[in-house]
């Protein structure tokens, strides 16, 4: 669940929540719609154009996951995104379970996914 302090930040031209501004004493945080850092603890207006520059782009990334089972992460992509769920599928063929496992991370993401 994200925190109630987060601030949602949305895209001007069509509403879209591209994200939030973690406050960190004065300055913000920007981070995407589960959680990841996407960058420095900065001021607002900074913190928003991070948020503003990448946009959705990274749901289109491959990521890597840390898995309990496995010493190396495991390559990812992201299924879906939201404030209330993060779904991932496996693309890694180099992993014991059938690729296109769909893998399901509490918001905000805990740390084990990270971009490639």
């Amino acid at each position: 669940m994200i925190p109630a302090s987060w601030v949602a930040y949305y895209r001007e031209d069509d509403g879209e929540l591209l994200g939030y501004l973690v406050p960190d004493g004065e300055l913000f945080v920007p981070v995407t719609v589960f959680g990841y850092e996407l960058g420095d603890a900065v001021d607002e207006y900074n913190a928003s154009q991070v948020l503003e520059s990448i946009g959705l782009s990274y749901l289109a990334d491959t990521w890597v996951l840390s898995t309990a089972d496995r010493s190396e992460p495991i390559n990812v992509q992201i299924v879906e995104s939201s404030p209330e769920a993060l779904k991932v599928k496996s693309v890694d063929y180099g992993w014991e379970q059938n690729y296109g496992t769909i893998i399901e991370l509490p918001v905000p993401e805990p740390g084990k996914l990270r971009r490639r």
